[in-house]
């Protein structure tokens, strides 16, 4: 992986350590400018299946989160190659993402 790039939210304040533990550059997009990062809306549009933009992220428990992103990280992707996020990182890193746990914000 070369770059990742990230929304604007204060979930992403511990980026710099995501960086260094995959050695790995950051960009921030540009605040609506949603067309320059499609990768980033459409995994948003998958998160949106488990969380609805009605529900407060404040009433959902750590254990759905938990479920999610397995779910969404089992997911064949085409951007990779129809591998799932977890098989290229266990392919990039020989961790098993599944056995990490899953910090809840």
């Amino acid at each position: 992986m070369r770059s990742i790039t990230y929304d604007n939210g204060k979930e992403f304040v511990g980026h710099e350590q995501v960086n260094t533990a995959i050695d790995c550059k950051s960009y921030f997009a540009k605040p609506y400018h949603s067309w320059e990062r499609g990768q980033n809306e459409s995994a948003n549009g998958l998160l949106r299946q488990y969380f609805p933009k009605s529900m407060k992220l404040i009433d959902i428990a750590k254990d759905d989160v938990k479920i999610a992103v397995n779910k969404l990280n089992s997911r064949p992707r085409k951007c990779l190659g129809f591998k799932t996020p977890c098989q290229v990182f266990l392919e990039m890193t020989g961790v098993d993402a599944r056995q990490l746990e899953v910090v809840h914000l």
